[in-house]
């Protein structure tokens, strides 16, 4: 009797959740898309894999949707809206 296989680490359900290795610049993983299907409205829903947001000194960072979860919630409670519904950052 021979033992199971062990599952691959990086084995996941959703295959947008996959990291693809060959993406290493911030513009190739913003491509990626995890989710891309029609809800029960019949709606198109698109979610990426990753969301790009700016460092406070300008460098643009690709935050994975699922890996870095707590990260995005972070940079979302930073965003705020003056008077002119113009978003400033704290």
């Amino acid at each position: 009797m021979s033992k199971p296989e062990k599952p691959d680490s990086n084995d996941v359900v959703n295959p947008g959740d996959k990291i693809d290795p060959e993406a290493e610049t911030v513009e190739a993983k913003s491509k990626q898309v995890a989710v891309d299907v029609p809800d029960i409205t019949g709606d198109q829903i698109k979610v990426p894999t990753y969301f790009v947001v700016e460092e406070p000194n300008g460098e643009q960072k690709a935050l994975h949707h699922v890996q870095d979860a707590e990260e995005i919630s972070d940079v979302i409670r930073q965003a705020r809206t003056d008077e002119e519904g113009n978003r400033t950052w704290r």
